[in-house]
């Protein structure tokens, strides 16, 4: 019988996430409030469904207590969360909120099947972030000055990191953590910061060279600690936010030029490079070593096919760090191609909707970080899935609010905050706007009958 519920919940699951999903691109269409709020209404119910299905099953597989302890305490989070922005913030993006406790939810559900401990420490750490970034908004709302910190975002930065090259203890190839915090992923918020607050000042060469040293020494210190992950993030962005703030293509050209020098250069400087291109080019040749890592992750993509072996059906604890860099192959393996398919689209509609708040916010400054915030989620979701589909060579970084990750999703729940008191500035201008155009309107209306009269 309990096979039969485990076959019978991945189509269930699979079917209420491929509706989710359609709900975040159909409601970027103009539709009445009301409409808009049923939609929201029926993106937290799909959730909801989503989470019992998943955790009944676990709970049926491994018939341990602590999985439905673990599930209270989940959705009573996801509650206190859901309230406190409708009670807080009247002109926040709700689909924002959404979504983001739907990755979360995914998370959840693939950490518990894997280790329940972990994913009571992720709840942990999601509650935490998620408590400090009520206030977030409002720090961006009302803190006009952050834009003038621009050496302080940049020094702070570069002193971190710094720190972790000299002091950091080598986990996994690589200088990520001090006292079991990763400031790389800090620092992605405050490299943005600098980049905006720079760049929306002045567009002129002299910006641009201080901007690219700048840069230049976060990439350098992240690539000596053997960060590569995010090393190409803070690339990205850096790209990005130059070419948007100048319109010049030809910065564009330089940039992608001179990264395409350094990652040679970094080839034949760094073996571990040259290790994890092995394993990209033939993971087979290298199987007992570096290869093996991707290797199973490919079993397991395979293995799921399109629909999923089902919750504890699968292998996925034989994949090395799989609840960190590889949690998507768990995903495709358990819950199969098309739910994977479908996560994919909705980090993409979260991309698509911070771009869209990017577009129409009209300050500069604000304009640039978010979508500068918004380029270093892309990449990071890219890389992730990337490196471990053996699209690319593996980078080591995590799927933001997937995978566990203390620093990772305390940082991307703090960038959503920003996003989100992004959004709240917009409609903020959208308002003003209205408020004036009415007035303006009501004052032609005046003129027009005042000059009546003095005609009559």
């Amino acid at each position: 019988m309990i096979n039969v519920i485990v076959e019978l919940s991945k189509y269930i699951i699979l079917t209420l996430m491929v509706v989710y999903t359609f709900h975040c691109f159909y409601m970027v269409r103009r539709q009445s409030e009301e409409e808009k709020n049923e939609l929201l209404h029926q993106q937290l119910m799909l959730i909801f469904f989503i989470d019992f299905t998943a955790f009944l099953v676990i709970y049926l597989k491994t018939l341990d207590f602590k999985v439905i302890q673990f599930y209270m305490e989940m959705m009573a989070f996801f509650a206190v969360i859901q309230i406190l922005y409708r009670i807080c913030y009247r002109k926040a993006s709700l689909l924002l909120v959404n979504n983001m406790c739907m990755l979360l939810s995914v998370g959840f559900i693939m950490l518990c099947r894997l280790d329940i401990a972990t994913a009571t420490r992720q709840l942990l750490i999601a509650s935490a972030g998620s408590i400090v970034s009520l206030i977030i908004p409002v720090m961006i709302r009302r803190m006009k000055f952050l834009r003038r910190l621009t050496w302080l975002y940049a020094g702070l930065g570069v002193i971190l990191l710094a720190a972790v090259l000299v002091l950091a203890q080598t986990s996994y190839g690589a200088k990520l953590s001090l006292m079991g915090i990763q400031p790389s992923e800090v620092i992605k918020i405050t490299f943005v910061f600098f980049m905006a607050a720079l760049l929306s000042k002045d567009t002129s060469f002299s910006a641009v060279v201080k901007a690219t040293v700048i840069a230049g020494l976060h990439v350098g210190i992240l690539v000596l600690s053997r960060d590569l992950g995010s090393a190409v993030i803070f690339f990205a962005a850096y790209l990005v936010m130059i070419f948007v703030s100048t319109k010049k293509k030809s910065y564009l050209g330089l940039g992608l030029a001179g990264g395409s020098v350094a990652a040679v250069i970094a080839y034949f400087l760094f073996g571990h490079v040259r290790q994890r291109v092995s394993a990209w080019k033939d993971p087979m040749a290298v199987y007992q070593n570096e290869g093996y890592q991707i290797v199973q992750s490919l079993f397991a993509i395979g293995t799921g096919g399109w629909f999923g072996m089902g919750l504890c059906q699968g292998s996925p604890e034989v994949i090395p760090v799989v609840k960190n860099d590889f949690i998507f192959s768990a995903i495709c393996e358990e819950l199969g191609g098309i739910f994977a398919i479908c996560l994919i689209l909705v980090c993409m509609s979260f991309f698509l909707m911070i771009v869209n708040i990017a577009v129409k916010i009209k300050n500069p400054f604000y304009k640039l970080i978010a979508l500068g915030l918004g380029t270093e989620y892309a990449f990071q979701v890219f890389l992730t899935i990337g490196g471990a589909t053996k699209f690319i060579p593996m980078t080591g970084v995590t799927l933001p609010l997937v995978s566990y990750g203390g620093s990772s999703v305390m940082s991307t729940i703090l960038m959503l905050a920003i996003i989100q008191g992004l959004y709240i500035l917009r409609e903020d201008e959208d308002e003003e706007f209205e408020k004036r155009r009415k007035e303006a309107a009501k004052r032609a209306g005046a003129g027009a009958q005042a000059a009546g009269e003095r005609n009559y």
